[in-house]
């Protein structure tokens, strides 16, 4: 690498360098897709490892003193030392990825405290990337009928239940980064999810939709915490303000004391 391509990386923001390597990663995931070398499990699992690898050199050259939390690699108890642990998914959407869909995406995340300081979500195969630092709020206004998306793969009760709620429709769609955008882009109004997910499925969404001024919060309105020993989130509601505590406030009114949701 020349001199001035080093003081380049080495002058970059965290912001930058998440962006430059989803995008690095990203590239290679559409490459590896288009050469027809495999398909099925065998080129999800070829480009799940692919992806990391490049974010994994990527963080590991530029950022060395920080750990990394990624869907693709061993945990190491030791980032919950740290105040500073990026949060990483190579490739979410692996299904979406090899049906030869364009609802997947690659997520950088950085966690600072347990907040998700700043995101970058790369949709590669829609030519589109959404950064923490760059992106403005949903310039579309809201939809007379608000647009709810669930997951494809694992249908969400709250969902249903939510739309009828507030009159609104539903759609599904893959890859949590790709539903997420979708509503800081204005394309939807809410994402609603109750099926389980990690941290490295929504620490990067849940940074751009926050910078975005939207609500990003648990399903009872609880902050998102990263950076904790369980990498599991059960539940998350990305959505314009309005709605997002419009449905925070009807999850609650129908959660028994138990914890149970009652949907009927």
């Amino acid at each position: 690498m020349s001199a001035r391509a080093r003081a380049h990386q080495q002058a970059m923001t965290d912001e930058q360098l998440a962006a430059e390597l989803a995008e690095e990663a990203g590239r290679h995931l559409l490459a590896l897709r288009s050469t027809g070398g495999a398909e099925g499990k065998a080129l999800g699992a070829l480009a799940d490892r692919a992806a990391n690898d490049i974010l994994l050199a990527g963080l590991a050259r530029w950022r060395p003193d920080d750990p990394v939390l990624s869907e693709e690699s061993a945990d190491a108890p030791a980032r919950l030392t740290r105040q500073r642990v990026w949060i990483i998914d190579p490739l979410d959407g692996t299904r979406e990825y090899v049906e030869g869909r364009s609802d997947w995406g690659v997520h950088v995340a950085l966690a600072v405290d347990g907040r998700p300081a700043l995101g970058v979500v790369a949709l590669p195969a829609q030519g589109r990337l959404f950064r923490s630092d760059k992106v403005q709020p949903p310039a579309s206004p809201p939809r007379a009928r608000p647009l709810i998306l669930m997951s494809r793969t694992r249908p969400c009760g709250e969902a249903a239940a939510c739309a009828e709620h507030l009159g609104a429709d539903i759609a599904d769609m893959g890859s949590a980064g790709a539903k997420a955008m979708a509503v800081v882009a204005g394309e939807a109004d809410l994402y609603i999810h109750s099926g389980g997910q990690h941290q490295w499925d929504n620490c990067a969404p849940a940074a751009v939709a926050l910078a975005a001024g939207l609500h990003a919060t648990r399903l009872d309105g609880t902050p998102l915490v990263y950076n904790r020993p369980e990498t599991l989130i059960p539940d998350l509601v990305i959505a314009r303000p309005e709605l997002g505590s419009r449905v925070v406030d009807f999850i609650s009114s129908r959660t028994g004391t138990d914890g149970h949701f009652d949907a009927c």
